[in-house]
């Protein structure tokens, strides 16, 4: 049976109900042969990013995360989850973001805090390479449908977050891209956003005309009209996307597609967790046990459930 709509479920903790309804605006550009699309989270990377207390350069590299796996997921035709897993060997050596067809967002990072504490002293602004480490990142799409998920997996390479999704783009999706993240605290909250432009591949396999020296100079007047793109417009919620691409492309001629929401996306219940630990020993449940009660804690959503440790009677005693 499928999951009741979150305004449904009773069983859900208390976040925030927050559904951007034109985060992603998917966009072509026909004369160059190529697609992108414009994310912008808006309020909804406050309500993301706030509920952790991180040091605001990890919030900055998992706001960048969000903005870029919404974009990535919203280009894709499947029913279930597209999620971005980081693993290295730095600071912060675990980091997960997964976005539903849905367009439903989440996301969790682990720090060390002895060693993400002597950097920050050193650096208070470290590059990604310097949070993350050496490891690599894991894209993988998960169908609901139960069919075998699917994942391409690149090394960590380069200095920002950006060049780390771009060797993905070189390496396991094998397509000419451009990728600009931000992610910045603003008067009005955390902001983040990406703009992901992709050339797009010949039609016809062996049998298709090559590339063409006025198909190659298309494609790099497109990466030169979006060089000039700013951290700041690309997260003033302000200025309206169609018209921020509009002034990026309107002498290459632009088309815009059907804008994609985004919502706060946690999918943790009681019911859920409390199933698991119903499959716990009874050792172990009492080793949990604090004050009377046993407290767990999402990672996504930062919230606390608390159980007595009476609802789960020992196995032996309940037969």
């Amino acid at each position: 049976m499928a999951d009741p709509p979150a305004f449904l479920d009773r069983m859900r903790p208390d976040v925030p109900d927050i559904v951007v309804p034109r985060a992603v605006l998917p966009f072509f550009l026909p004369r160059c042969r190529v697609r992108g699309r414009l994310v912008r989270l808006g309020p909804l990377a406050e309500a993301l990013l706030a509920r952790h207390r991180h040091p605001p350069v990890i919030a900055s590299l998992a706001g960048q995360a969000l903005a870029l796996v919404a974009g990535l997921a919203i280009s894709l035709k499947f029913r279930g989850s597209f999620s971005l897993q980081v693993k290295g060997d730095g600071p912060v050596p675990h980091l997960l973001v997964d976005c539903t067809d849905e367009g439903a967002l989440r996301f969790y990072a682990r720090t060390d805090p002895d060693r993400l504490g002597p950097l920050l002293a050193a650096d208070p602004a470290p590059p990604a390479s310097a949070l993350l480490g050496q490891g690599y990142l894991a894209f993988t799409v998960d169908p609901r449908t139960g069919a075998r998920p699917h994942q391409g997996i690149v090394a960590i390479s380069g200095e920002s977050f950006e060049e780390m999704a771009l060797a993905y783009f070189r390496e396991s999706v094998q397509l000419a891209g451009l990728v600009r993240l931000a992610a910045s605290r603003l008067p009005a909250g955390w902001r983040a956003g990406a703009f992901i432009l992709e050339r797009i591949p010949k039609i016809g396999g062996a049998e298709a005309p090559e590339e063409t020296p006025e198909s190659e100079d298309a494609w790099r007047t497109a990466v030169a009209l979006s060089s000039t793109l700013s951290d700041s417009e690309l997260l003033d919620d302000g200025l309206a996307p169609e018209r921020l691409l509009y002034r990026l492309f309107h002498s290459e001629g632009i088309t815009v597609d059907r804008p994609r929401a985004l919502a706060y996306g946690c999918r943790c219940t009681r019911e859920r967790l409390s199933g698991v630990l119903a499959g716990f020993a009874p050792d172990d449940l009492d080793h949990m046990v604090t004050d009377g009660t046993i407290t767990v804690t999402c990672e996504f959503c930062n919230h606390d459930f608390r159980f007595l440790r009476a609802e789960f009677p020992d196995r032996g005693a309940a037969d």
